[in-house]
């Protein structure tokens, strides 16, 4: 396959990816909002959003406060800022026209049809009438992409492309989310003691802070199935971490790159290949207790920097290489 045709392929799904995640962050932190809070923890949590995409400084350049208003705004209308939900869109629509005859009917008329929309709800105000429902069709949407893509597509290298792309940011967006929201409440991930200390208003305000992390990764009822009891810090980090089986964990995205990464083998991917199959094995042999001993932040710092070497060096073995 012709590197420019998988980097669209890579890109194209990775930008749907990211828009869901994004998606799926601001409706969580909406949902958020409605908790009694006081106004210092108010702005702490939408600054918690700019920071796990890594944006406060280019909001700050725009905007002189954090307000509920103007973070969503920024990361859904505006066409400046490369993580909106309309950039990435935009971006994920145009890789898909750019490759058009690698996609099926189907696929291609999904992504189209899901930039038009886009465009006709901003239009119409869909996001300051609803921002709920309007959050739910960006990952709606997203979800109908990843199955007619499935469901169309002849598995071969093009879909093995997507598939890596896909995963990758899955991994990248849950390590983000899992970092900054620990790292919001002060947490080496075993602060419930204090929340038992503070009675139980801080209890139900804990609880509810972890039922939204769970929510925004759709693992909540998943975490009901697999644990059986009441919502901890340390299951929920084991959860998103270590559980292969659950869709959106760390495990789970890191396999799947590896599992794919080997079907598109090339003679300058093997140091790739070695690098995604040790951070694979490291995430299935590890355990909680360890993680959270040695500093869940770091843990999850370093994870981002591994991951962002594994898309680095597959830009270089496969893809198109970014100019300098």
């Amino acid at each position: 396959m012709l590197s420019r045709t998988a980097d669209n392929l890579f890109w194209m799904c990775r930008y749907t990816e990211r828009a869901e995640n994004t998606a799926r962050m601001l409706d969580v932190n909406l949902q958020m909002s409605l908790l009694p809070q006081d106004p210092e923890t108010r702005e702490g949590s939408w600054l918690g959003v700019l920071r796990i995409s890594e944006l406060q400084g280019l909001y700050q350049s725009k905007y002189s406060a954090i307000s509920p208003s103007d973070v969503l705004q920024y990361m859904v209308r505006d066409p400046e800022n490369p993580s909106s939900i309309y950039s990435c869109m935009r971006a994920a629509r145009e890789n898909a026209r750019a490759v058009r005859g690698s996609l099926t009917t189907e696929v291609w008329e999904t992504y189209n049809t899901t930039w038009l929309e886009l465009l006709k709800h901003l239009h119409t105000g869909l996001l300051e009438r609803n921002p709920g429902e309007f959050f739910e069709w960006v990952k709606f949407r997203s979800h109908l992409a990843r199955g007619v893509t499935i469901g169309t597509m002849l598995e071969d290298e093009a879909l093995y492309f997507l598939r890596i792309g896909m995963h990758l940011e899955r991994a990248d967006s849950t390590a983000r989310m899992l970092d900054v929201k620990f790292h919001e409440r002060g947490s080496n991930g075993n602060h419930e003691g204090r929340a038992e200390a503070a009675g139980s208003a801080a209890l139900q305000s804990e609880f509810y802070r972890w039922s939204a992390l769970l929510s925004s990764v759709s693992g909540l009822e998943i975490y009901r199935k697999v644990y059986r009891d009441v919502i901890t810090p340390d299951r929920v980090a084991e959860l998103l971490i270590l559980h292969g089986d659950m869709p959106r964990s760390l495990l789970a995205s890191v396999r799947a790159v590896a599992d794919d990464l080997a079907r598109v083998s090339n003679q300058r991917s093997t140091e790739t290949e070695r690098r995604a199959g040790m951070l694979c094995a490291e995430l299935q042999y590890g355990r909680v207790e360890d993680i959270l001993d040695s500093g869940l932040h770091q843990y999850l710092d370093h994870f981002l920097d591994r991951i962002n070497d594994l898309g680095n060096r597959i830009s270089q073995d496969f893809l198109v290489p970014l100019s300098a």
